[in-house]
């Protein structure tokens, strides 16, 4: 803070011994020491309240850019929702076919066997069945074979010479 150096510190002691005399010295420099642990603790004090500060506004922009994005999603997807459309199509397929036929839709051709502005309909798919594979047989330990015999030195199954 200050750039007092030791030269600087033995001319103010020899000042303030002649000013103050050998007797009130002491007392005095206890003050000055009491008053200077004074102005650190309140310079300490005032650098924390002003991190504190710095680290709520810091926090406050951080939640501004979370409401910010929250928002931003709760606007995107609010039309949106995968299980309910999900839900909504299965129960719609399942139900079409009990509760009434499809309409079949009219084509109006232009080939040989059609006449101008006749209609014709077309039947819809017949459901076909998809067979299902056969699961694989079960593996039993006949079925896995040993592992192949390691000749050794001593039996003779040694490298070619």
């Amino acid at each position: 803070m200050f750039d007092i150096g030791w030269s600087e510190l033995v001319v103010i002691g020899v000042v303030a011994l002649i000013a103050i005399g050998p007797k009130e010295l002491p007392a005095v420099l206890r003050t000055v020491g009491q008053w200077m642990g004074k102005m650190r603790r309140m310079a300490a004090e005032f650098q924390g309240q002003f991190q504190e500060a710095m680290r709520e506004a810091e926090m406050a922009d951080v939640r501004k850019q979370f409401d910010d994005i929250s928002r931003t999603a709760t606007d995107l997807g609010a039309g949106f929702d995968p299980v309910t459309t999900a839900h909504n199509e299965i129960k719609g397929a399942i139900e079409s076919p009990t509760t009434a036929e499809p309409a079949a839709a009219p084509i109006t051709g232009t080939g040989p066997a059609a006449e101008p502005g006749a209609s014709a309909s077309v039947p819809p798919p017949p459901d076909i069945p998809v067979p299902l594979p056969e699961p694989p047989p079960p593996v039993t330990s006949a079925d896995i074979a040993p592992p192949p015999a390691v000749a050794t030195a001593e039996q003779g199954g040694g490298p070619p010479r």
